[in-house]
């Protein structure tokens, strides 16, 4: 737990490059791991869930600086995107910080976050489980997901826009 805090806080501080990927090719691409978390209602909610629609999904926490710069950009593409069939979720990690006792505590947190920022598409909160099957060493980590619940690309660090909306529209064509 201690080393993702310190990845958080070592984000926050990096003015590197906001980070271009490309979509792997349909055959290269693995299947990301399913999980069950909760929202901030109590609410189970699965990976699997969203099967049949593109998903960005956002590991971030309310302490990361570069998880707060890109949480607008996210809003904006979910209100693009959501018509075409494009799910947006995002996943706090801020359970993880040492200094919080558990998800209540989490929640107070994330819950005034949320609203402040106008964050309208769901919010669960992570676990030891996604950081472990995700491999989550660092925050931001923003995963795009074909219909088939594969992963298409990976940003870890700020996502370049442009980069990740062609990347979106690329799987929304995908048949």
């Amino acid at each position: 737990m201690r080393t993702l805090a310190v990845c958080l806080i070592a984000c926050s501080l990096t003015n590197a490059a906001d980070i271009r990927e490309t979509i792997k090719p349909r055959s290269a691409r693995k299947p990301a791991p399913d999980f069950v978390l909760r929202n901030g209602s109590g609410k189970s909610v699965s990976l699997s869930g969203f099967k049949g629609k593109p998903l960005l999904l956002d590991l971030w926490a309310t302490k990361c600086g570069g998880c707060v710069k890109e949480i607008p950009s996210f809003v904006e593409i979910h209100h693009v995107y959501a018509d075409r069939g494009l799910a947006v979720v995002g996943i706090s990690m801020d359970i993880l910080y040492e200094d919080l006792k558990g998800p209540d505590e989490a929640w107070s947190l994330v819950n005034p976050f949320v609203e402040s920022h106008h964050v309208d598409y769901p919010i669960l909160m992570g676990d030891d489980g996604i950081t472990k099957n995700y491999s989550v060493n660092a925050l931001p980590v923003t995963y795009l997901i074909d219909r088939s619940g594969r992963i298409a690309a990976t940003y870890v660090g700020l996502v370049d826009k442009a980069n990740l909306e062609a990347n979106i529209k690329a799987l929304l064509a995908e048949r």
